[in-house]
């Protein structure tokens, strides 16, 4: 979860900046940063459950192919 959160506090600086870089508003910058950081850490902490899924299945799949 540390590693997430660190994540999102990255991502929400670099959101902000490029928001107000693009529209010159720090409103419409916050805004982006508050938003689309959320979403994509939502989505970051999904995509590895996915992996840590996956990994687990080719383990076991590779576990149960070795002869005793």
């Amino acid at each position: 979860m540390t590693k997430t959160m660190t994540f999102a506090a990255v991502h929400f600086s670099v959101a902000f900046t490029v928001g107000y870089v693009l529209t010159g508003s720090a409103v419409v910058g916050g805004a982006i940063a508050l938003v689309e950081p959320m979403i994509n850490t939502v989505a970051y902490f999904l995509h590895e459950k996915i992996w840590d899924r996956i990994r687990q299945t080719e383990l076991r799949r590779t576990e149960s192919s070795v002869p005793a």
